[in-house]
């Protein structure tokens, strides 16, 4: 199961974050690795290629990547920031099992109109799902961490934040 990080770099981040896992979480382990998953789902944003071309496990170690598309990441580096953005993935699924792989539902299934008795509400639907479109937003943190990798033509930031990509 290849993953980010190391099972005592995840429970000493925990530590050092004031964290704990609930009761019954899974194993450090593949907590990891969801949370490596979920990280490297960012991978086509990233700049460079993967050392070991489609043989390699995870996005990381990457050649030709940068640093907010200026400063080299040596080739043989796998970035504290993406340690730490799977780390904090693997607790959120901790905390919401779930959480990493989107919502459960079904386009065109989604709750529009709700009424119970007298009471009505109305949910707005979020658009057509979409089969990979890149990971689904789920953490402002994740989000910056990862963002330092990213550089398209442009020059451009990471905008999933404010809606773009």
């Amino acid at each position: 199961m290849a993953a980010y990080g190391t099972d005592q770099g995840f429970t000493d981040w925990l530590a050092e974050q004031g964290y704990e896992l609930p009761d019954g979480a899974p194993a450090p382990a593949v907590l990891r690795a969801r949370g490596s998953a979920y990280v490297d789902g960012y991978e086509r944003f990233w700049t460079g290629q993967r050392v070991g071309g489609v043989m390699q496990e995870l996005g990381w170690p990457r050649t030709g990547a940068t640093v907010n598309c200026t400063v080299p990441v040596p080739d043989d580096v796998i970035p504290p920031a993406v340690i730490t953005a799977s780390y904090r993935a693997g607790w959120l699924d901790a905390q919401a099992p779930g959480i990493l792989t989107g919502g459960t539902g079904t386009a065109g299934e989604r709750v529009k109109r709700q009424k119970v008795d007298v009471i009505e509400r109305e949910f707005f639907d979020d658009g057509k799902a979409e089969i990979g479109g890149g990971p689904s937003f789920i953490d402002s943190q994740i989000d910056g961490l990862l963002s330092q990798f990213v550089c398209d033509d442009t020059g451009a930031a990471f905008l999933w934040t404010l809606g773009g990509c």
